[in-house]
């Protein structure tokens, strides 16, 4: 071991010294052109043809003063300059006496010369001894060579760079978050008290792990956190991380799986073994689903994913008592694991990552706008009771949108007025006052959505309107929002079914105002909305009228219906489903009908409202509702 961790430093240490050369080299010469280019003089001379030179100097009425010979080179001076101001060249064959270029003063002096010299020009010949044409003449030739050696200099260093990659191809990438990086406390994650209490006994084993072994306790060696998407299980596994001040290493299940056999495995192994040698540490697999999930007889033992699996099932019962690693994985997909991967002794202890209530939502906005300048009044208890079913990740978007609306408006603190536009962006989408709908459009969009706000406010099990729009918001043409009073786990059977006579209240308003042949296709996702709630009521949740308090889920394990039909039952009891499923949509559309020819009058003074104002808050929404009467057709026996 200490050759090999010390040929290592050594091989870097050259492989550094002779980058550091090469660039050495190139920077010097960079250098020395750049000092000669600064003291090369920067006159500009004009080109001009040798032909040309020596027609105008052999003429008497030429404009020639004086022609300066230096090897190919020929510089022109004018007779009304003191310095040349062209240049012509040599093109090597003959002398310039024979291509005509003849001295017709030489031989001449006194008053005969000078009177020869405002005729014709002065030719001079001089050697070339200017040492920067030498330099440039060196560097044309030389820069190209260097440039090719500096080029394959880089070839061979990228190929043995790829040779050390192919080397490494087995190697786990997982990032390690050590002493050195920004720590993440308990106290950084707001909510989620329950999962804080039971990952606390896990920092505690890290930090005295004696105290659990002279009892005989084993703490458990895996972790599951499984919850919602954006509910924070990365941001809890590196609080762990950094209450227990442990190192790190975190991979995404996806990192392990290469085309190749194996590969994955090796990966694993890779990464268990350096957690062990950092021990005590920390190894925080996200999205664990992506290779851990279940087997089954169609795949095979030369499957890479299974492979991986295989491979972490053997790592995590391999682990000592005294190990003093911990593996904490995070999914939101627990139903697709692997058994063998969830049994006591692998992922002992199973934590939901819940979402937030409301209080807990109170104190992540607190956290997500610690940072933000904001008014003194503005009210984050009333967003926190407005963001029911909003995870960590929708609370942080809606505080960051409100920090980019108050700057795209102007503000220097953040406003109430910021914050709402932030949520109804975030929740229903941004608003679409570019599209342009004709008068038309615009009754039909009020009328339907009239009807889904007075069906809403009129059935007793339904939440409140919390606002009616006209004004286009993301995909829809306009918005009927309804919002829970308070936090709730369970809906019974006659909210769920005031939910579907409230979406189908826009089709049906469009009936009665329109015409039955002019209904169209604005009603087309909450007619998706009323299937798909259908649906979860018959197959999931037992609420069928003929099928009460049977289930059908689909993901059960193959049986002979799943391989005859592509479904875990028969076709008679598919047909069955369909039937109550058709029957809930169609006792939703009766008792909406009921409820808006009861209230016709209502539903007119709403939409004229919509037609007028665009936008009705909920403040506003209750005078328009004045009168508004449940009738006995759209009551629930």
């Amino acid at each position: 071991m200490p050759n090999s961790t010390s040929k290592k430093p050594q091989k870097k240490q050259n492989a550094s010294n002779s980058a550091r050369l090469v660039s050495f080299v190139f920077v010097v010469i960079l250098i020395c052109l750049a000092f000669v280019a600064l003291l090369t003089p920067q006159t500009h001379l004009d080109e001009v043809p040798l032909s040309d030179v020596i027609s105008r100097a052999n003429d008497e009425n030429g404009d020639i003063k004086k022609i300066t010979v230096s090897g190919s080179e020929i510089k022109i001076t004018l007779k009304d300059k003191d310095q040349p101001t062209q240049v012509s060249r040599k093109d090597g064959s003959g002398t310039l006496y024979e291509q005509g270029l003849v001295n017709k003063c030489e031989g001449k002096s006194g008053e005969e010369l000078s009177s020869c010299q405002e005729k014709y020009p002065v030719i001079e010949y001089k050697e070339p001894t200017n040492i920067w044409s030498n330099i440039w003449d060196i560097a044309i030739i030389a820069l190209p060579i260097l440039a090719m050696i500096i080029f394959f200099s880089y070839l061979m260093r990228q190929a043995q760079s790829m040779n050390n990659q192919s080397m490494g191809f087995g190697k786990a990438k997982a990032k390690l978050y050590g002493p050195d990086k920004k720590k993440v406390k308990f106290e950084d994650v707001a909510g989620n008290e329950a999962a804080k209490q039971d990952l606390s006994e896990v920092v505690d084993f890290l930090k005295s792990p004696k105290k659990y072994e002279k009892l005989g306790a084993k703490i458990p060696r895996g972790v599951l956190l499984a919850g919602d998407p954006g509910t924070g299980k990365t941001l809890m596994a590196r609080a762990v991380a950094g209450e227990a001040n442990v190192p790190f290493f975190s991979i995404s299940g996806s990192e392990f799986a290469e085309m190749f056999v194996g590969v994955g495995a090796s990966r694993v192994r890779d990464l268990f073994s350096k957690a062990k040698k950092n021990a005590p540490s920390i190894i925080f697999i996200d999205e664990i689903d992506a290779v851990a999930h279940k087997r089954d007889a169609r795949g095979g033992a030369g499957r890479e994913d299974e492979q991986t699996l295989n491979q972490i099932l053997v790592e995590m019962d391999g682990f000592d008592n005294d190990s003093g690693v911990i593996v904490i994985a995070a999914t939101n997909r627990v139903d697709m694991l692997d058994k063998a991967l969830l049994r006591p002794g692998r992922f002992d202890r199973h934590v939901n990552v819940t979402l937030p209530e409301r209080k807990d939502r109170l104190e992540i906005l607190k956290v997500h706008f610690k940072n933000k300048p904001t008014e003194k009044n503005v009210k984050l208890d009333e967003l926190a009771a407005k963001t029911a079913g909003s995870s960590g990740a929708d609370l942080a978007n809606i505080a960051n949108e409100a920090a980019i609306t108050a700057a795209r408006e102007g503000h220097k603190e953040i406003t109430n007025n910021d914050i709402t536009e932030a949520f109804e962006r975030v929740a229903i989408g941004p608003e679409r006052k570019s599209k342009v709908m004709n008068d038309y459009e615009r009754k039909l969009t009020a009328y339907h959505e009239a009807g889904h706000a007075v069906v809403g406010h009129v059935l007793p099990d339904s939440d409140p309107v919390h606002k009616i729009t006209i004004i286009p918001r993301g995909r829809t043409g306009g918005v009927t929002w309804f919002l829970p009073p308070e936090d709730r786990s369970y809906k019974n059977i006659y909210e769920l079914k005031d939910i579907l006579a409230r979406a189908m209240g826009g089709r049906i308003a469009e009936k009665i105002v329109f015409g039955d042949d002019d209904v169209t296709t604005g009603a087309s996702s909450d007619l998706k909305n009323v299937a798909e709630l259908s649906k979860e009521m018959i197959v999931e949740e037992g609420m069928g009228t003929s099928t009460r308090n049977q289930v059908f889920p689909e993901n059960s394990d193959v049986s002979y219906y799943t391989i005859s039909t592509g479904k875990p039952y028969s076709e008679k009891t598919a047909e069955l489903i369909d039937s109550e499923i058709k029957k809930l949509s169609d006792e939703a559309a009766k008792r909406a009908e009921a409820v808006l020819k009861a209230n016709t009058k209502v539903l007119d003074r709403v939409a004229k409202a919509l037609l007028e104002n665009e936008t009705i808050e909920e403040e506003d929404i209750a005078p328009l509702m004045e009168g508004a009467v449940l009738p006995a057709a759209a009551k629930l026996h």
